[in-house]
Formats: C-alpha cells, structure tokens, sequence
C-alpha cells in the first residue's frame, strides 16, 4: 500500500482484522502491522502461533524476522510493557517524559500532556493533577507559567515514574468501581479482588465543566458514578458489579 493515503491506516487495519477474524481477543491482538499472540502455557502459545501464522499466509502477508521476538515472558507493545504480572508503562517511553524540559509554549505543553494523556489510566486524580497545565492550553490564556503549574508539571512527572502495574481484567471476578466528586472533578478506580488483594485495573478521571461545578453536592457524586460507568462500559456492560461511593444518599439508587 502507498505511503501518505490519508486512508491507509484505516484500510490496513481493517485487512488486519479480516485476515485475524476469530482470532482476535483469543489467540491475538493486532494494531496495524503490530500483533502480540498470547498463551497461558508453551504449548497453548505455540497452537496459537500456528494459527496467526497460516492466517496471514492466507492473506499473503509476510513477517520480519528481524522485528519478530518469539516465546517471551515479557514485551513491549504498543507503548506498554505486557508480562504475567499485568500491564505497566514503557520505561523508554517515560524516560521521554521525565527527560521533558519546561514548556516554552503552548504547543510544547501540548505535545507534553499528549504523551502523558496516552498513560491517564495509570495515573489516579489525572485530571486534577494535570488542571493547571491544562488552562494554560485554553484559546483565551496567556502562557503564564506559574508555581502551581511547576508543581503540576513535576507531579505528572513523579507519577509516571512511579506508576502501577496494573492487573488484567477477570471475566470470573466481580468488579468493583469506586467513585468521587470533589468540586473540580471526578474520579473512579476500576479494580477486582484476586486473593485477599484489590487489584487496581485501571483509573479514571475528569474535570469539571463551569456548569457541572454548579452543581449541589448529590448531583456532583451521581455523575461521577455515570461518567464512570460509560467510561468503563466495555468491562461493566452485561454483568453485575459492586459500585462504591462515599455519599450516602444515593444508595437508593
């Protein structure tokens, strides 16, 4: 395929998973020209190899040798660092981050809260840590870089380095969402119980509009619960889950 078709990731993709049908979310995962295939044990990860293999075949699509790693316990996909233990952030990724000198501009503040946005899930009270940055990039603000948008840019530093491994979904297990409301935003944490432990699978957040932040206390924790739900759609649709939040009155619910 051409170089530069403002379609050709789309079109690729959808060869990608016409090629992949019935395999995907079973045996792999693909994303344009990246595929992870996965199994829980040797033998089960080789069958699904053989499957990927004579798929693309099929297709008459051919692999890299060079850019292919086979039979790994850990790799590095799409930005992240897949392993036994759960999903956590790309060191070589972060590093970019960390090594991210001080905003000049609007656009270099752009830049830098786009590569952080990509890892949002990972970091609990996003949105409430990044606040300051994020009035900076509004169409009437003048870039003023204040203190609390040093401490801001610091602190989206510090959690990016610090972030979490976080668990794999369970279809066998409860989910469990905790929600909150403060006046400038909202926040969830997906997680499941595995053990005597609550794994964190994933975190959510927002910020509040000028009108959501009129809102009385009740309605502010009600639509943290629904912003939280629709966020977490894919995983909570279908299924019973335990919801928790710390305003009493809307246990009727």
């Amino acid at each position: 395929m051409p170089f530069g078709l403002c379609n050709a990731p789309a079109t690729f993709e959808r060869l990608m998973e016409t090629a992949l049908r019935g395999l995907t979310f079973e045996a792999c995962l693909v994303y344009l020209d990246d595929i992870i295939i996965v199994g829980r044990t040797f033998q089960e990860h080789f069958n699904n190899i053989r499957k990927v293999f004579q798929r693309l075949q099929k297709a008459n699509l051919k692999l890299s040798p060079k850019k292919c790693r086979f039979f790994r316990k850990e790799v590095s996909y799409l930005g992240h660092i897949i392993s036994a233990n759960g999903v956590k952030t790309d060191p070589e990724k972060t590093k970019a981050v960390v090594d991210w000198p001080r905003p000049e501009t609007v656009y270099d503040l752009r830049s830098f809260l786009g590569l952080c946005t990509y890892y949002r899930r990972f970091v609990r009270n996003f949105s409430a840590i990044a606040r300051p940055l994020h009035k900076l990039t509004e169409a009437k603000s003048n870039f003023n870089w204040t203190e609390e948008c040093e401490k801001s840019f610091n602190s989206l530093k510090q959690a990016l380095i610090t972030s979490p491994v976080l668990t794999y979904p369970r279809t066998d297990k409860e989910f469990i969402l905790d929600t909150d409301a403060s006046n400038e935003g909202i926040g969830a944490v997906l997680s499941q119980k595995i053990g005597n432990e609550e794994c964190v699978i994933a975190y959510f957040s927002k910020s509040l509009g000028k009108p959501e932040r009129n809102y009385c206390v009740t309605r502010k924790e009600l639509l943290a619960i629904v912003k939280s739900i629709e966020h977490f759609h894919h995983y909570l649709y279908g299924r019973k889950f335990l919801l928790r939040t710390d305003h009493a009155s809307l246990r009727w619910l």
